[in-house]
């Protein structure tokens, strides 16, 4: 299975309209017959005027096939592109190998958080193990989403992401986390494996799988 996140940068003031039409047009011409979408998102605190949205193939060769149909779709081509590339800005890929298949969160209307590592060449598997075996700490305080590390855009990079039910709750898994020994000898761990860390909080969309 290969994931491919994609964050498209927009004019101010557009997510909303972005977003609004990847649910109602783009959805009603893609479906899940071009790729399946995992979570659609917008940015609320990290980079702003962000949308993101997270797709699964069965494989690079999969995500070739499907998105040259898509291409070839007039309803796309003539229905969709011309809504929002006036839009646009800028436009990144991350192709993803998945650690940790996405988990949806109990509840709806989260708070997600998207961090990225870029770590040490040389670092991915044994960060990424040790991440997964640290979760018995970590998720005592709040449930890790998915985990995947870059196959391209970024090289030598992992994705996480989490959900909470709130800004505020948000805060209070993460000092409990800090103030966790188990958890705190990960962190001693993860340090020397990393090089830069950035973090985004987003809302889902409305037509996103993931709440």
């Amino acid at each position: 299975m290969i994931y491919e996140l994609r964050t498209y940068t927009v004019k101010p003031g557009s997510a909303p309209i972005v977003a609004k039409n990847a649910g109602t047009i783009s959805r009603n011409i893609r479906g899940d017959d071009y790729g399946k979408l995992e979570g659609y998102w917008l940015t609320e605190v990290g980079p702003l005027n962000q949308v993101m949205h997270l797709w699964s193939y069965k494989d690079l060769n999969e995500r070739a096939e499907k998105r040259k149909a898509l291409s070839a779709n007039p309803s796309w081509n003539n229905d969709y592109l011309p809504k929002i590339r006036e839009h646009l800005v800028r436009q990144d890929i991350r192709l993803l190998n998945c650690y940790r298949t996405p988990i949806a969160p109990s509840s709806e209307n989260n708070l997600y958080e998207l961090r990225n590592y870029r770590l040490r060449p040389g670092s991915m598997k044994v960060w990424t193990d040790t991440f997964l075996k640290a979760m018995e700490h970590r998720e005592k305080y709040s449930k890790l989403v998915g985990l995947w590390g870059t196959e391209a855009g970024q090289p030598n990079e992992v994705c996480h992401i989490w959900s909470y039910p709130s800004f505020e709750e948000r805060m209070t898994a993460r000092n409990a986390a800090v103030a966790d020994q188990g958890w705190q000898e990960f962190l001693k761990f993860s340090g020397q494996h990393i090089e830069e860390m950035w973090s985004t909080l987003m809302f889902p969309a409305s037509h996103s799988p993931l709440k």
